[in-house]
């Protein structure tokens, strides 16, 4: 999955051309990965089609929430999924063929799931610093009181958002400047970049179809 600093950028983003209420939008979009926290499947959380696949199935999604967009929540957790469909399908193919990573200079080295695992939360940790201060993140919802959201999507417990949005304050707090090992920040920067001009443009479509 995306981290929840390129989730929460892509969101806000988005926003800067909606003008909705950005701490809910915000929360909603990383919301989803609660299902983690708990030590829970994301099959239920991410809309997937099957626990072995990553790609949310955003249609699922749209056919039970999809009259529920207007609400800031909502429509961060769409965002937040479509962001994962999009890592999952089109940029994280670029660094994992064949059973093989390969790293910035080159290496190919053969996949484990720990190994993925530490490559990727290693970048996420050290692209952090450089996103935060490209994208003048919004630190609000870390310290403000959480909005009231009304209790519409089912598939995570909404009374522990606390938990979510905790963790991502401690990420952001731990976020250094390091060895990357395969993702490049300007990649991370055009993913973001795509990603709010597809996204938003899907909204829109969304929005005037309805």
């Amino acid at each position: 999955m995306a981290s929840s600093v390129i989730h929460i950028c892509i969101a806000n983003e988005i926003n800067k051309e909606l003008k909705r209420d950005n701490n809910k939008i915000l929360i909603g979009a990383i919301a989803p990965d609660i299902s983690k926290l708990l030590g829970e499947s994301k099959f239920y959380s991410h809309f997937l089609d099957n626990v072995n696949n990553n790609i949310p199935n955003i249609n699922k999604f749209l056919d039970k929430y999809g009259n529920y967009l207007d609400d800031d929540f909502v429509l961060g957790y769409y965002i937040h999924l479509y962001t994962d469909y999009l890592w999952f399908k089109y940029f994280i193919p670029n660094i994992f063929k064949d059973n093989y990573i390969k790293e910035l200079d080159g290496t190919l080295i053969k996949y484990t799931r720990e190994t993925f695992k530490y490559y990727v939360y290693n970048d996420y940790t050290n692209m952090n610093i450089q996103l935060i201060n490209k994208y003048n993140f919004p630190l609000k919802i870390f310290y403000e009181e959480i909005p009231s959201i009304p209790n519409i999507i089912s598939e995570i417990p909404m009374n522990r958002l606390d938990l979510i949005i905790n963790k991502t304050s401690l990420l952001i707090e731990e976020a250094k400047q390091g060895k990357k090992y395969i993702f490049k920040i300007d990649d991370t920067i055009k993913f973001i970049s795509d990603s709010k001009e597809i996204i938003l443009k899907e909204i829109n479509k969304i929005y005037e179809d309805n």
